[in-house]
């Protein structure tokens, strides 16, 4: 079979192939790799879980005749036996050498079909020099190519303000993230048609920042500018820069302070210390001003609170935490990867309204399980990238559709009962995977920097009991059963730190709060994320012209379990029915955003 034509198919490629995978690694026996394998596979197939993007894109095509091909691409993989592998002089393959197990090693011609990219999310630097900053964007393409997004802090790059060693004039990192923005437009998400994902930052302590912040906004000045010239706003958008890029501030607590007391802030130059008298002073608070104003505007930029992300970290011994992946939900240190995986919380609901405990658990152990065997089997685009993976082991488990479950069970979402809902199911969650890395660990050892860590992640742990202690049962919820998830998770925290401390960790990082937007659409969730609802019926355009409707199926046990009797449950019901169509202009004068109603619910 060349084309895959059911979601089982699907799914017993991609389960099927993890579960081999395991088998092969020593994680379990023969007999544990069949129940792995079905309850993976049931999880997916019951919509509770889901992996990233790149997963389902390339998990198990090996199977397949026409992904195998005779390919010499520049990818990496950790070597998982010692094996023959060839020598290259000048892109030439000239002889061959022995490759011990453990090495990172180029991937031999022919065999690339056998390493999948499955990684969602990168981090990757960039230095200031010319070689360094083209080959960013050479690697950036490759991501997007396999439907990857990548982030990277610009802030090594000196600014336009500073010097040359040949004496002339930098262009500093505004006029290089024009030339990434436009390649990230041309190549898009999975070779196909969705938008590539990007982030660049920029600390604020660099002498560019103020045209950094501002960036965006005039960009989208010129948008307006151009339709009111009577262009097409796709074309107007096309024809402007940075609309393929996040960008945020990495800002820390000593720029907050300043802000805080209408200080003056001074940049910094980056490279040319003798020039610091000469670089910009700002007041912090015109700074933060033209940051919220930007967000207004366009959505950028956005905060990165680059003091807090470090004080979290944990491996802190090994380098600091710079940039972050486009969503910026994956946070670590330079040239690093991590696999999203989401867990579907609607599908954890009992019958009676309450929060299934055991099934939660149960399949956040399974899915960080797969999640860790992706690491040793997939491709990384670059030598350091692979390395680090290996090293860390960093895992992006998550979960979606929490407004559905806040309106479910009748909360508003903006409200102290439903942000102590979030925290103990989030508090559960964190617990569960690094108590099963905990496990892995034991059996197969932690992930390789760990001892050179081991004082700052302990710290982190006792950070997050800490925390999960302090979560107010007062206003939990009734008939949620959350009272046990909070006792769970503070359980597998007292275990975390004493088992840590004696075994480690399989997996540097455990959990991600990600956007989770086309996975979602794969579980069937009504929200995505951690997101509100941004209305009861929903509109995505679709590649070939096509319409998906979405609608949110939480309404009727919402009001229900509000104590709406049948007659205005159906007149509701009967009301978005009819007002919540689509509303279709093909040809828009100005980008078209509409909120198709609002309920307030008591």
């Amino acid at each position: 079979i060349e084309r895959e034509s059911s979601v089982r198919q699907l799914i017993e490629r991609v389960c099927g192939t993890i579960a081999d995978w395991g088998f092969k690694q020593g994680y379990f026996d023969e007999k544990n790799k069949g129940n792995f394998h079905y309850e993976l596979a049931k999880l997916s197939i019951d919509q509770r879980i889901a992996f990233n993007s790149p997963v389902w894109f390339n998990v198990g095509t090996h199977k397949y005749e026409s992904r195998k091909t005779q390919d010499d691409r520049e990818e990496y993989v950790v070597n998982d036996r010692d094996r023959m592998i060839p020598v290259r002089e000048n892109g030439k393959i000239v002889g061959e050498r022995l490759a011990k197990k453990g090495e990172i090693i180029r991937i031999p011609p022919g065999k690339y079909h056998l390493y999948p990219q499955t990684s969602a999310c990168f981090i990757q630097n960039v230095d200031d020099t010319m070689e360094s900053i083209m080959e960013l964007a050479k690697k950036e393409a490759l991501l997007f190519r396999h439907g990857s997004g990548t982030g990277s802090d610009l802030s090594t790059l000196r600014s336009s303000r500073e010097k040359l060693s040949g004496g002339g004039k930098p262009s500093g990192p505004l006029a290089y993230l024009v030339f990434y923005d436009k390649v990230a437009g041309i190549v898009k998400s999975g070779g196909k048609t969705r938008r590539a994902a990007k982030m660049d930052s920029l600390k604020d302590t660099h002498p560019d920042i103020y045209e950094f912040i501002t960036a965006k906004s005039k960009e989208e000045e010129k948008v307006n500018m151009l339709m009111d010239m009577g262009i097409n706003w796709k074309e107007a958008r096309e024809t402007v820069s940075f609309q393929n890029a996040n960008l945020s501030v990495r800002i820390s607590d000593e720029f907050m302070k300043a802000v805080e007391n209408d200080e003056d802030w001074q940049t910094i130059p980056v490279h040319n210390k003798e020039l610091a008298d000469k670089m910009p002073r700002y007041k912090a608070r015109e700074l933060f001003r033209k940051i919220a104003e930007g967000t207004w505007t366009c959505g950028d930029p956005g905060i990165q609170f680059d003091t807090t992300i470090n004080k979290w970290h944990t491996c802190s011994n090994s380098d600091r935490i710079n940039a972050s992946n486009p969503c910026s939900e994956y946070m670590f240190i330079n040239n690093s990867s991590c696999n999203l995986a989401s867990l579907n919380l609607m599908g954890f609901v009992n019958p009676d309204g309450s929060f299934n405990t055991k099934d939660f658990e149960k399949a956040i152990r399974t899915l960080a399980i797969a999640q860790d065997l992706l690491y040793d089997n997939s491709s990384f685009p670059t030598r350091e990238i692979a390395e680090n993976s290996h090293k860390f082991r960093p895992l992006g488990m998550g979960y979606s559709n929490l407004g559905a479950l806040l309106m479910f069970w009748g909360l508003p979402y903006d409200s102290d009962k439903g942000r102590v809902a979030a925290s103990a199911i989030t508090s559960l969650l964190t617990s569960t995977v690094y108590k099963t890395s905990v496990e892995m660990a034991k059996k197969i050892g932690p992930f390789e920097e760990f001892e050179k860590n081991k004082e700052p992640m302990l710290n982190v742990i006792k950070m997050h009991k800490e925390y999960s202690e302090k979560i107010d049962r007062t206003k939990l919820p009734k008939g949620t059963g959350l009272e046990k998830v909070i006792e769970e998770a503070n359980n597998n925290w007292n275990y975390n730190i004493k088992e840590g401390e004696k075994y480690g960790f399989r997996n540097a990082q455990a959990t991600v709060l990600a956007p989770t937007g086309t996975i979602s659409f794969m579980m069937d969730c009504s929200t995505t994320g951690i997101e509100p609802d941004i209305a009861l019926v929903k509109y995505k355009l679709l590649t070939e012209g096509s319409t998906l409707k979405i609608v949110n199926y939480t309404v009727e046990p919402a009001l229900r379990r509000l104590g709406y009797s049948d007659e205005k449950i159906k007149s509701i019901l009967d009301y978005i029915e009819k007002n919540l169509s689509l509303i279709h202009i093909s040809e828009p004068t100005r980008p078209l955003y509409i909120s198709y109603a609002v309920f307030c619910l008591k």
